[in-house]
């Protein structure tokens, strides 16, 4: 995508974000997909347009569970001189946007396992802990943990992994009191959106949530993407056996593929076949459509 004629903030994997003023962020998703920590050259069709509109999506749902940083989506809600700058680009942006409250980020990222899996799972197969909590004996891959977990972690700098830490280091980070209610709304989060997925056939093995303070007021607001395929793990529930790994509604075909040549997982990536592109665009689509029980295609931008 085309830079934007707006102060550039930060460009990420596959957000760039621009800043509106003194206390506003414009924040534009793109079609960009990272697989091994490594960005592919080909784009996603549509893929930002689903995480917008999942995003969307959950805010709307947990309306009244926490504060949000999302004013909203809709081109036509900004404000005419926001719109006559990026006039030039509105076609590329429909569906792709956030205008939100400028947050200050929380140096925890407050990640929930429902099930165990990832560097969960590795961790447990060699010590029988979870961010050096003790778990039962006898669990597999992808078994469901006999309660959701807060287990959080440090934000990493740039091209560095994040660090799983236990509850008393992300308390040492941010204060015992805001640790807590971290560790309590993240679990409400996940507890409400997995019982609202499960019914609809997926399961949400694992999320990570992003949070942050208004400045000047201090509220807590839910930031950034929230249960889209690229911040959690989503299984088809008619899939999930323990002892094995489901497959996911993400870019598992991106992975799959890849596995399947001589890369050394770093840059420069190899090309994606256009049967692999198409099929990571479908996942999504898919995704959204059976946790909203909306039609993608209604969504703006979507051709």
């Amino acid at each position: 995508m085309r830079e934007l004629p707006l102060p550039h903030v930060h460009s990420g994997k596959v957000r760039d974000i621009y800043a509106v003023g003194d206390d506003q962020l414009l924040m534009v998703t793109s079609d960009r997909l990272s697989a091994f920590d490594v960005v592919m050259a080909e784009p996603i069709p549509n893929k930002g347009r689903v995480l917008t509109a999942m995003t969307a999506f959950w805010f709307e749902l947990f309306e009244g569970m926490v504060g949000s940083h999302l004013l909203g989506t809709d081109l036509a809600a900004l404000s005419t001189s926001l719109r006559s700058q990026i006039a030039a680009q509105e076609a590329e942006l429909a569906g792709r946007i956030m205008l939100c409250r400028r947050a200050e980020m929380l140096p925890v990222e407050c990640i929930v396992r429902g099930y165990i899996s990832g560097s969960a799972w590795k961790e447990y197969k060699k010590s029988g802990t979870m961010h050096g909590t003790r778990l039962p004996t006898g669990l597999l891959e992808s078994s469901r943990l006999p309660e959701p977990v807060f287990t959080p972690s440090t934000k990493a700098a740039v091209g560095d992994h994040d660090e799983n830490i236990s509850f008393e280091a992300a308390a040492d980070l941010v204060g015992r009191a805001l640790a807590t209610r971290l560790r309590d709304v993240s679990l409400a989060l996940y507890s409400r959106g997995a019982a609202w997925a499960a019914e609809r056939g997926i399961i949400i093995a694992d999320t990570k949530f992003e949070l942050g303070r208004i400045p000047g007021t201090g509220e807590l607001v839910l930031c950034d993407e929230v249960l889209t395929p690229d911040s959690s793990r989503f299984w088809p529930v008619a899939e999930w056996k323990p002892g094995s790994t489901p497959p996911s509604f993400d870019k598992q075909p991106v992975r799959d593929y890849l596995e399947t040549l001589a890369w050394n997982k770093t840059p420069p990536p190899p090309p994606l076949p256009p049967a692999v592109v198409d099929a990571t665009s479908t996942r999504y689509v898919e995704a959204y459509e059976r946790i909203t029980g909306r039609r993608f295609a209604e969504w703006p931008g979507v051709r």
